[in-house]
């Protein structure tokens, strides 16, 4: 969102952010640029969208989705009003599925386009995780969550103009469940000049993950992979590490042998902490949209082995430009074919780079989301307000 954002700027065009805050992910203004809060004239309403025994509960008897209802806030409706009835805007984003209870007040204050940023499905992570699920009442209670979701993000589709999904995948998807919107594939984007890439390609020899591990995919697929593939790596590569980074990760409890597992918690800088990496891996089994730090990660020429469903929506390529392995024999492979191939590594370092180059610089996506929203008019050089 802060790419998209900065991107808008940086393209001539009038933009204003008004942001959820939460317990999870609290607004700091005191961490942003004087600059950047007068560009964007950024606001956060907060949010309590902790899960809640009774309304959860309640929300079963109503038949509501609790996952979109519990981000309707009172005051972030009446924030939301205010700005609007203050200003006209030409396009109105809502970023993501949980934006959208707000789609009344919009169509009620104001006459701009409505485009819901989708950054996944959201239906289909719950459906994973309730197929991989191997708890009976946990299983049903996600199948149930998945069916709600479904039928709400169907009916959402008709109550925009457009849909901006983050990858082929998911635009293929919400065609399948007949929306008839106007839809536009647009990745995640970033500055690729701000990635430095090394040069010959280091292994050092370190594998790590990068991401939340509050966000129940990520521990589903670490934990997978600690359980499943981890102890054979070991045996056959008794040097190599294994870094576990990000949100809560110092929280993770694996109920495995630590040697060789290092726990480093949320990190400062994600890409110095890639850095100083060897390969990264991505062993999720469940999850929708893309995964922002395989983007990162190829745009600094990192190798990375990831499961198919953690590279979907990319367009990777496997032994081009990443490493794919769907069991824990192959993660093994993987890592037999990197201790063997020093050229492999950068080749596949090399075409990783350009990969990101040529699909997710923010410049170019910038541009295509500016004709999907206003024409190739307004894209071109006449000043919008977003």
């Amino acid at each position: 969102m802060d790419n998209l954002t900065k991107g808008l700027l940086e393209a001539g065009h009038d933009v204003k952010v008004l942001c959820v805050s939460t317990h999870k992910h609290p607004f700091l203004s005191e961490s942003m640029s004087d600059v950047y809060k007068k560009s964007t004239r950024i606001e956060g309403v907060f949010i309590d969208t902790k899960l809640h025994f009774v309304d959860a509960f309640s929300n079963l008897i109503t038949r509501d989705s609790y996952n979109v209802s519990r981000f309707f806030s009172p005051d972030f409706d009446m924030a939301l009003e205010s700005i609007l009835k203050a200003s006209e805007f030409d396009v109105v984003q809502l970023e993501s599925l949980f934006m959208t209870p707000y789609i009344d007040t919009v169509r009620r204050f104001s006459s701009a386009k409505l485009i819901l940023r989708s950054h996944n499905l959201e239906y289909k992570i719950w459906q994973r995780m309730a197929r991989v699920s191997s708890n009976g009442p946990k299983k049903a209670y996600l199948k149930l969550l998945a069916k709600r979701l479904k039928g709400y993000e169907i009916g959402i589709t008709s109550q925009v103009d457009g849909i901006a999904t983050i990858s082929p995948e998911d635009t293929s998807n919400f065609k399948e469940l007949g929306c008839k919107t106007k839809l536009v594939t647009l990745p995640f984007g970033i500055d690729t000049s701000e990635y430095e890439v090394e040069r010959p390609y280091n292994f050092r020899p370190t594998l790590f993950h990068l991401g939340a591990m509050d966000w129940m995919p990520n521990i589903e697929g670490v934990e997978w992979f600690l359980n499943e593939a981890w102890g054979e790596i070991q045996k056959s590569y008794p040097n190599l590490h294994l870094h576990l980074a990000g949100k809560a990760s110092k929280q993770f409890n694996p109920k495995v042998d630590r040697k060789n597992l290092h726990m480093d918690g949320e990190v400062p800088s994600a890409k110095e902490y890639m850095h100083s990496k060897g390969i990264m891996i991505v062993p999720l089994l469940s999850g929708g949209g893309i995964r922002i730090k395989i983007i990162e990660g190829m745009a600094m020429g990192k190798v990375i082995i990831s499961t198919t469903i953690g590279a979907e929506g990319i367009g990777v390529t496997h032994g081009e430009n990443i490493l794919i392995a769907d069991t824990p024999a192959e993660f093994k492979s993987r890592i037999d074919e990197i201790h063997e191939d020093q050229e492999m590594l950068d080749r596949i370092s090399r075409n990783a780079r350009k990969f990101i180059e040529r699909n997710f610089d923010n410049g170019v996506l910038t541009q295509r989301l500016l004709r999907f929203y206003v024409g190739d008019t307004c894209a071109s050089g006449e000043k919008v307000d977003l």
